[in-house]
């Protein structure tokens, strides 16, 4: 699962590091990438977390449309995370 939250970082990291993208956006990104980051809380609390902020971002009218479809993916990926350690 340390692969999976290191994806996340890495996704997150795209959208940071894209000038395209309002600052306001990528301050959220980074604030996202610390939670991820945050070892001292359970991976599903940190997945949760961030997956409510990303429906915030996702749905900002001044996000490009490419970073868009990044973030849906990102979201699709944390959900699917979800399910998965609830499963087992």
């Amino acid at each position: 699962m340390l692969e999976d939250m290191q994806t996340y970082i890495n996704t997150l990291d795209t959208i940071i590091n894209d000038e395209s993208v309002p600052k306001n956006i990528r301050r959220s990104a980074e604030n996202m990438k610390k939670i991820l980051s945050n070892e001292k809380e359970p991976q599903l609390q940190r997945v949760a977390k961030v997956a409510s902020q990303l429906e915030n971002i996702g749905n900002d009218h001044n996000i490009p449309f490419h970073i868009r479809t990044v973030v849906w993916g990102l979201s699709s990926q944390l959900e699917s995370f979800s399910v998965d350690k609830r499963q087992k």
